[in-house]
């Protein structure tokens, strides 16, 4: 690590982005595969996941031992993915960054996270469908943009020895073939209707990724070339929940939580407290509640015979003490739930409505909203339809022109919607959302 007076503090960490041409060619597979590979070999790897994603950082986790935090340009902003990649750096001797969607999607890509960063581009192409073309498609991939650092290719779903052969000699002169999977059921990892199925839920993970990583073929071919990360300008947290409790849902049924939105609540003073609505009797002594996205749909009658915990919840309400409660946690608290079979479950009541499930998505994307708190950033991703009296606060704006605003739900302390917000986007106004009254939260 180094640092001059005319310029911000550095460190170099080898690093590699990890992309794909689409979603669905292995990504998360072959990341989790590389990340367990050096892992064995003794190394510290530190992997992010690009985009507003909670479940492939799940299975990433597991594969590298370390928690798994997002990078997403639009969300959190360029200082706070610099702040993240150059923590990492400090302690690490290797960082993955797995893509999202194709290379070039959005218009804050996965291309332009790695050029602004300087990190070189692993290509990961599924080839179990191709043989010359696999060539053509690497090569648009490797040309498309001309300030893409590109280290080169990796082939997945490989059928036999003599199909990768084909694959690598498909490949224009100057493009590297750095490493291969063969197809294997026994490594894919299992998926539902919001993407991969939660670590949590997979018995048979580590296997998995362990099969994973000693099925890699060549990798002696792939060395992570240094980065040089540069420290961010940021604000120093204000300790603003200094001495607040905050109780936080997290168990098979509530379970997409950012790292960086409780890291984001500690720095700010606030000691986070974690219960499980289904298995727990009560809420801890807390002064705030966090209710976040998952799955109750799944857990839908263990949820709804668990009354002490209602009660509890019901209770903290009543005393005018903050909820925050995102897309699952926010139906959570209506009165009805039915999931896709069609069983129903009355739950906590807080709010008049009943929400179901839906067999296809009913909204997706980035979006911002603007609360009396001040705007905060976030993503939507739900395949529930929710049918209340309640009339909405704001409504959220879509990054994207033409997308279907999200609602912000108010009851006393109670703030719900569909969004998940991403605290750092705005640390005051997530501050605020959990403050007490005797709390006096300004710039």
């Amino acid at each position: 690590m180094s640092s001059s007076p005319l310029g911000p503090a550095t460190t170099n960490c080898p690093a590699l982005f990890i992309a794909a041409p689409a979603s669905g060619q292995g990504k998360t597979t072959v990341t989790a595969a590389l990340a367990r590979h050096y892992r064995n070999a003794g190394q510290q790897v530190r992997v992010f996941k690009t985009g507003p994603d909670f479940l492939d950082p799940m299975i990433l986790e597991q594969a590298s031992g370390h928690p798994v935090y997002q990078l997403d340009l639009w969300m959190g902003g360029e200082q706070h993915c610099r702040d993240l990649l150059y923590k990492a750096a400090q302690t690490a001797d290797l960082i993955l960054i797995e893509g999202v969607m194709g290379l070039f999607d959005g218009e804050r890509s996965s291309a332009d996270l790695a050029c602004l960063f300087n990190i070189p581009v692993l290509t990961v192409i599924n080839g179990s469908a191709m043989a010359q073309t696999f060539g053509a498609l690497a090569h648009g991939l490797a040309t498309y943009r001309c300030d893409l650092p590109f280290a080169g290719v990796f082939a997945n779903r490989v059928a036999s020895d003599s199909h990768f052969e084909m694959l690598e000699e498909s490949l224009p002169t100057g493009l590297k073939m750095l490493g291969w999977l063969p197809r294997n059921e026994e490594i894919a990892l299992p998926s539902r209707h919001l993407g991969l199925v939660p670590a949590s839920e997979i018995d048979d993970l580590d296997n998995r990724i362990a099969l994973a990583a000693l099925s890699l073929k060549d990798i002696q071919k792939l060395s992570p070339a240094p980065v040089e990360f540069k420290a961010a300008k940021l604000d120093a947290p204000s300790q603003r929940l200094k001495g607040l409790r905050i109780a936080i849902a997290q168990d098979a049924s509530f379970s997409f939580l950012y790292h960086a939105n409780l890291d984001l609540l500690r720095e700010e003073g606030a000691e986070l407290l974690f219960f499980s609505p289904l298995e727990d009797q009560r809420l801890p002594d807390a002064d705030a509640l966090y209710l976040p996205g998952g799955y109750p749909e799944l857990h839908l009658q263990q949820l709804a015979s668990n009354a002490p915990m209602i009660e509890a919840i019901r209770a903290h309400h009543k005393q005018g003490k903050p909820i925050h409660a995102e897309c699952g946690g926010m139906l959570y608290l209506f009165d009805q739930l039915t999931n896709k079979e069609g069983a129903s479950a009355k739950l906590v009541g807080l709010m008049p409505g009943h929400a179901k499930m839906q067999k296809r998505l009913s909204n997706l994307g980035m979006h911002k909203i603007e609360l009396p708190e001040g705007n905060l950033r976030g993503h939507t991703y739900h395949y529930s339809k929710l049918d209340s009296p309640l009339e909405p606060i704001a409504l959220s704006v879509g990054a994207r022109k033409g997308r279907t605003g999200e609602p912000v739900f108010r009851d006393l302390r109670l703030n719900a919607s569909y969004l998940h917000l991403y605290f750092p986007s705005n640390p005051m106004a997530a501050a605020k959302l959990f403050a007490t009254s005797h709390q006096s939260i300004s710039n």
